[in-house]
Formats: structure tokens, C-alpha cells, sequence
């Protein structure tokens, strides 16, 4: 695609989103948080219906087939507006791992019921906090007839709530295995626990559950390489997504110093404040430039090195950020700052949510420095 069509195609795809975020209303994000329901399967089937699921599906499953600069504005938006739906926990993350399943069977029963909005599938990876090695797995899966038995628990599952099923790596003496395990298989269990912004993770408990050989989602290798891979993926995307909600909270922050009045002027006319709002302007805009630099890295698909450092910068740079922003706008408003009403303190808990979900600022800039790749500070 030429630039020139590229910028055309972005610019109309950052409008639909934008007008798509200008109906959302926090009460309906505060309504939500409220219940064990994170995700409106109806806005979930508008997002569907706008292409937004199928953005790095391929074609042939009934996807755009997309880059993940695309993907950047969908997240981008819909984080500014706060919607809780879990687009990069399913569109990204998951996408990424059935995008490269060699079950093409499977991969297009999956990815098609994503890309409709009739399939939530989500990835449990993680057992240990902390950890970004996929190969970190205690979860068995002992062969048991043409397919396996597996045994093990997974923790810190994303956007599981309304999930019909799980993406499952497990261990075998082939190496990994990616499985299909639906919810409602027997010996499944799916406990929550609440996060920051009052979404929920899951922890997934397997006993002897049987998984036929065409569950199998990929094996070995291969396995182990697509789910790197797809953490990557999502960890830009959460940048993106951190970008939005920094964006929007210094947005709200700036209206609100213009518009506060204390010892007769507005308190925006304070130096002190001034200087506080440049910082955190010019730590938004490191962070917007990270993240397109890395982008464009992420999209030439680079090798494993490459990527990770480049995934890991993103991620570092936007989680930091994003924190001190979200913070800094509490501490602006003063004390309305830490009230129920104040819209604020919303975007803080959902910064805090995003930071920690796939490696925090410090873990990711541990994994760079162990990429060994110097071009870029964070």
C-alpha cells in the first residue's frame, strides 16, 4: 500500500473509532465494573461489525489481514474512552496465536467466531508473576489416546470472563503444546480475582482434562514461537492502549486547571502547576514517538531479538508514563482528585490494570537489557 493510501486509510480508521468512542459513556464502564460482567456482548458485536476483531485476522478466516499500526488506533481509541471490552487480550493476543495454527480446521472455526464477535477466546499462558519466558511451564499434558490429558493451573487470564474457551500451553515430551480447551470442559475451573480497575483475572484449573487431537493448536517450536510472538504483539498494543488513557487524562487535567479558580484566578495560571503540566506533556509525547518508532520495527517482522527489544520498549516507556500522568492528574485536581465522581481516577486504575498485565516497566527494561540491542534508550 502506498504511503499516501496508508495515511488516507489511518486517518479514516482513527475517525471511526473517535466516533465510536463519543458514545461511550463512563457510566456504563462504572455499571460494568460493578458486576462479574467485564464485557457487553452486544458493544462487543458493534466492534465486530466495525471490522475492529478482525483487524490482524487473515483474510481467509475472514479478517483484514492488517498491520499492527491498524490495530494501534483501534486500541488507541477505545482506551481513551475506557472501554472495558478485552480487544488485545482476544484480537491480539489470541488472534495472533490461531493466526499461526497449523490446524486449519480449528484455526478457522476460531478465528472466524472471533472475527464475528460469536467466539471470545483467551490465552492462558502465565503461572508465575513476573515471568515472560513461554517456556516457563509446569502445566502436563500426558498423551491419552490420539490427543492428551492435561493437569496444571495458568493465572493471570485476560478478558476470561466471557470467554467460550482457552488457548492452554502445556508441556509434553514433544515439547509445548497450544490446546483448545472450551469452558465447559469437564474438569475446568475458572476462578476470578479483581484487578485495579475492577476487571477481572482468571485462574484455570485443570484436572485430568482430555483434549482430542483436534485441539490441538500448535506443537513444539513452533508453539513456543507463535506464543512469543503473540505476547509481544499484545505488549505494543497495551502501549497503545496506555497512550490512549495518558492522552485523555492529561486532556482532563488541563481542562480542569482552566477551569478551577482559587485566590480569584484560574489555578492553570500558576507557574508551578504550568511547569508540571509541560512534564507530563513531554513524557506523553516520548511515549506517542516510541511507540510509532517501534511499531514500524514490529511491522517489517523481525526476528525474535528484534521484536522483543522492540515490543519491550514500548511497553517500559508507556507503562512508566502512562503511571506518572494518571498519578500526576489526581494530584492536580486536589482533592475532588481522589473522589468517586471524578473521571480521573478511572483512568489511574486501568493505567495501573494495563502496566502490570505482560511485564511491568521494570521487567520489560530488564529484557531489553538482555537483547543486547543499544539503539534506543528508554
Amino acid at each position: 500500500m502506498a504511503q499516501a493510501d496508508l495515511n488516507e486509510h489511518r486517518s479514516m480508521l482513527s475517525n471511526s473509532v473517535t466516533n465510536f468512542a463519543r458514545g461511550v459513556d463512563l457510566a456504563r464502564v462504572r455499571k460494568l465494573r460493578d458486576t462479574n460482567a467485564e464485557c457487553d456482548r452486544a458493544v462487543w458485536t458493534q466492534m465486530a461489525e466495525l471490522g475492529w476483531l478482525g483487524v490482524l485476522a487473515p483474510e481467509a478466516c475472514g479478517g483484514m489481514g492488517l498491520k499492527l499500526g491498524d490495530m494501534a488506533i483501534v486500541a488507541q481509541g477505545l482506551a481513551r474512552a475506557l472501554v472495558p471490552e478485552p480487544l488485545t487480550a482476544a484480537a491480539v493476543l489470541a488472534a495472533r496465536v490461531l493466526a499461526d495454527s497449523n490446524n486449519d480446521t480449528l484455526k478457522s472455526k476460531l478465528l472466524e467466531g472471533l472475527v464475528s464477535g460469536e467466539m471470545l477466546p483467551a490465552v492462558a499462558w502465565q503461572e508465575e508473576a513476573g515471568s515472560l519466558d513461554v517456556n516457563n511451564i509446569n502445566v502436563q499434558a500426558t498423551p491419552a489416546g490420539d490427543g492428551f490429558r492435561v493437569n496444571g493451573s495458568k493465572r493471570f487470564i485476560m478478558g476470561a470472563t466471557s470467554a467460550e474457551g482457552f488457548i492452554v500451553s502445556a508441556k509434553s515430551a514433544h515439547g509445548m503444546q497450544l490446546l483448545w480447551i472450551p469452558r465447559d470442559t469437564a474438569g475446568a475451573t475458572v476462578q476470578f480475582d479483581r484487578l485495579a480497575d475492577n476487571r477481572q483475572a482468571a485462574t484455570l484449573t485443570l484436572a485430568n482434562v482430555s483434549v482430542p487431537k483436534t485441539h490441538i493448536i500448535n506443537s513444539g517450536d513452533i508453539a513456543a514461537g507463535s506464543l512469543a510472538r503473540a505476547i509481544d504483539h499484545a505488549s505494543a498494543i497495551i502501549g497503545a492502549e496506555l497512550c490512549g488513557i495518558m492522552s485523555r487524562s492529561l486532556e482532563i487535567t488541563l481542562e480542569y486547571l482552566k477551569t478551577r479558580v482559587q485566590f480569584g484566578k484560574a489555578i492553570g495560571s500558576f507557574q508551578a502547576l504550568q511547569h508540571r503540566a509541560v512534564d507530563l506533556y513531554i513524557q506523553q509525547e516520548l511515549s506517542s514517538a516510541v511507540l510509532g518508532d517501534c511499531l514500524a520495527v514490529l511491522d517489517g517482522e523481525p526476528d525474535a531479538k528484534t521484536r522483543s527489544a522492540a515490543a519491550s520498549r514500548i511497553k517500559a516507556r508507556c507503562a512508566d508514563a502512562a503511571l506518572l500522568i494518571t498519578r500526576q492528574s489526581i494530584q492536580m485536581h486536589g482533592a475532588i482528585g481522589y473522589t468517586e465522581d471524578c473521571d480521573v481516577g478511572l483512568y489511574v486504575k486501568r493505567a495501573m490494570t494495563l502496566a502490570a498485565w505482560l511485564g511491568n516497566g521494570h521487567t520489560h527494561r530488564r529484557r531489553y537489557a538482555k537483547t543486547e540491542i543499544l539503539e534506543g534508550a528508554l
